[in-house]
């Protein structure tokens, strides 16, 4: 009797024990189970967005404006069309000229290489101290560009870094290496936060529009909506924009930016004066993107600055994401 109490009592024993320490819904087990159930793989971190494309990025690299001619004889233009920005400026005559803004892709050449203005060195400084590629600039202007938030990485200074191409007339034919030019500006401060936000998705509300037409007092550019493209292509005084490249000038994103402008104290070769574009304070504009156009308001608090564009609520007017134009006008142009 003894002998069968004694095994009940270890088979009990040992069941028990099976019972706290074994099988697949004891605590150890359960504790197991909550814990991979709350602690699932990170979400990978996105990378981080180029501030003038909102493109994604691995480092951000210098920058480089270029000055580039803008009128029939100067085009095709070169390299344009790997510009992250570009700004279109009121200059002498009523006419346009282009600086092209440069930090995550480098063309093979870029050109018509033109001279520089005013209006540039107030635009710049933004970008911290970038290079600038010109060809020179009227003599009363020299001391302005001494002092300016730039690099001087012109012809007269880094002749090594152009040359004259072939097949054009000048002074129409010279043509920037940029990879040189950013080589001889070795500090030139990289790529930073200007003001631009970026989105995939438009925001709500906007008119559609398949074109729009901007007016200067001798150019005329016209930005029509290509839904297969994805872009704005641009034409000017009636005719296609066409890059040397290939292809049309456009872009994801055209900033109609309306600034005041007014005579400065510069003035050409044929008396013809130099307007003075004024991108800091505020003021109004549009902003084209997929196929619709968003009034904005826009604002620079001072020439370190960037400049921020907001819709009708306050909040930030999101750009698509790649190459933006800045189109500088007046809503009253100035006569030349």
């Amino acid at each position: 009797m003894r002998a069968r109490i004694g095994i009940t009592l270890a088979m009990t024993v040992v069941l028990a024990g099976t019972a706290c320490s074994g099988g697949d819904d004891g605590p150890a087990a359960q504790s197991q189970g909550l814990s991979q159930v709350a602690s699932p793989s990170p979400s990978p971190t996105p990378p981080p967005e180029h501030p003038f494309t909102g493109r994604p990025i691995a480092a951000r690299k210098p920058v480089l404006a270029v000055k580039v001619e803008n009128t029939h004889a100067g085009k095709p233009q070169m390299g344009l069309r790997s510009a992250d920005i570009i700004y279109v400026e009121q200059v002498e005559g009523g006419l346009t000229r282009l600086m092209a803004i440069f930090s995550t892709k480098l063309p093979a050449q870029v050109g018509p290489v033109r001279s520089a203005r005013i209006s540039d060195l107030h635009i710049l400084p933004m970008f911290g101290k970038p290079a600038l590629a010109y060809s020179g600039v009227q003599t009363k202007m020299i001391p302005f560009v001494q002092k300016a938030s730039l690099f001087d990485v012109s012809d007269s200074r880094v002749p090594g870094a152009y040359f004259r191409a072939q097949g054009r007339v000048a002074p129409y034919n010279l043509v920037g290496n940029p990879r040189k030019l950013l080589a001889a500006a070795p500090r030139a401060s990289k790529a930073r936060d200007i003001g631009f936000v970026f989105s995939d998705e438009p925001p709500a509300g906007g008119t559609p529009r398949k074109s729009v037409t901007v007016r200067y007092p001798a150019a005329r550019f016209t930005f029509t909506w290509s839904e297969s493209q994805k872009r704005w292509l641009v034409t000017q005084d009636g005719e296609k924009d066409m890059a040397a490249e290939g292809g049309q000038q456009g872009a994801p994103t055209i900033v109609i930016q309306w600034v005041k402008t007014e005579r400065s104290q510069f003035h050409d070769f044929t008396g013809s004066y130099t307007p003075l574009v004024h991108t800091v304070g505020k003021g109004t504009g549009v902003v084209l993107r997929d196929g619709r156009a968003y009034p904005v308001k826009w604002s620079r608090a001072s020439e370190k600055e960037g400049t921020t564009y907001t819709l009708a609520d306050g909040t930030p007017m999101p750009f698509a994401r790649g190459q933006v134009w800045v189109v500088l006008a007046s809503r009253k142009p100035v006569a030349p």
